[in-house]
């Protein structure tokens, strides 16, 4: 018996026949109809046909290795970036080979080894692995090894040397910063410390000529010798509070801690401000309760806290108006509260109120210094939290919370 089958098309069917002789002297036709299985293939046809041309025109450069460790598939991108020829690639090669091919390329060729254990990984495994790698050319690459649902690993490489040299300059630019503050910080603290000796030697001659070393002075000279001390005095606070900023976080002063008792502290803090409120005929309330008790930290500053916001209270309100000043704590907590009935402050003011960079806002007939600022950041380096209210025309309330421990 003898078969042949030939393809035939008829309105776009495909069909495939077959003939055989009878015993009896006849012809037996066969025809079996195949266009379903002729549209697959070319389907399946196509189908390959776009996954080669998506996976050679992606921008990723990609290897597919199998589970025995020899490459399988790579797009143009995959050969270009390691510029090996077609014929290497065509051979399969296993993925140690490949890696000692490949490690002319980098930077430091024994990198090239991450590139087996990103495979293995993948293919025995089944864990995905990634990392960076830098080529001898100065291009920056970020790799990875993912296990693939049929076993094996497809190998990918992305070009993020733009990310890296954008990285690089963000880094040395924030590098150049540091050390332009640093040099700022330091110009500044020896600006301030050259500061202190004229202002030393005009509050010495002041307070001679005010003492009556030079003879006595008319009321309108002690007026003005007055004046000139009070400024020296003020100066001299300033220039006080610009070192202190001017400090490291981590200064000793700040860090060296001990057991305060916070009324004594606060009494001490008040002493300093008693006398420019006569002076000012300033309504000054002092409360300090019982429960204000003790905590841990640093008397000098908590001491320089309570400075602070008292002067601040001070130079917001006009002369004969009303500071208060009231301690209390719990058994976790003491609580400081300045209030004043002064100018107040707007929105814009209390929003920037802590801010050492903001511009300092005249309040009344005096202008505002870096009190607040240095006050925030003693109280912060303590482990509490600083809160302050106001509103124009009707004051300002400021609320310091420290620890116990």
């Amino acid at each position: 018996m003898r078969w042949r089958r030939i393809g035939i098309c008829a309105a776009a069917r495909i069909s495939a026949w077959s003939r055989s002789r009878s015993p009896d002297g006849g012809l037996l036709l066969i025809f079996e109809d195949r266009t379903e299985q002729v549209q697959l293939a070319s389907a399946r046809d196509t189908l390959l046909r776009v996954r080669t041309a998506t996976f050679d025109n992606l921008f990723e450069a990609l290897g597919v290795f199998a589970a025995d460790g020899r490459l399988q598939l790579w797009n143009n991108r995959f050969r270009a970036l390691w510029g090996l020829e077609e014929e290497f690639l065509a051979s399969h090669p296993r993925v140690d080979a490949f890696a000692e091919a490949a490690g002319a390329k980098l930077a430091t060729p024994g990198r090239s080894a991450l590139i087996p254990d990103l495979v293995r990984s993948a293919t025995v495994g089944r864990q995905q692995r990634g990392g960076r790698v830098a080529f001898a050319d100065g291009r920056h690459f970020e790799f990875a090894g993912v296990p693939l649902p049929d076993g094996n690993a497809l190998f990918t490489m992305l070009d993020i040397t733009d990310s890296r040299r954008a990285e690089q300059a963000l880094r040395d630019r924030a590098d150049a910063l540091e050390a332009t503050d640093k040099v700022k910080t330091a110009f500044v603290a020896n600006m301030s410390y050259e500061l202190r000796t004229p202002l030393t030697s005009i509050s010495g001659f002041a307070e001679m000529l005010h003492g009556g070393y030079a003879g006595a002075l008319t009321p309108q000279a002690e007026g003005y010798v007055g004046a000139i001390l009070e400024s020296v005095e003020r100066l001299g606070l300033l220039v006080d509070d610009v070192l202190d900023l001017t400090r490291a976080e981590s200064d000793r002063a700040e860090t060296d801690r001990s057991d305060v008792d916070l009324a004594t502290t606060v009494r001490a803090a008040a002493e300093t401000i008693l006398p420019s409120a006569k002076r000012r005929k300033l309504d000054f309330a002092i409360e300090v309760a019982r429960s204000t008790g003790r905590v841990n930290g640093n008397p000098k500053r908590l001491k320089e806290v309570v400075e602070h916001l008292l002067r601040h209270a001070a130079a917001a309100t006009p002369d004969g108006g009303r500071v208060l000043l009231h301690t209390d704590g719990n058994a976790t907590t003491a609580r400081i509260v300045v209030s004043d009935d002064g100018v107040g402050m707007d929105a814009e003011a209390v929003a920037h109120a802590f801010d050492r960079f903001a511009e300092s806002k005249p309040m009344g007939d005096r202008a505002l210094g870096l009190g607040l600022p240095l006050a925030k950041q003693f109280v912060e380096a303590h482990g509490g939290t600083i809160a302050l209210m106001s509103e124009p025309g009707a004051g300002t309330l400021i609320t310091v919370e420290l620890p116990r421990r």
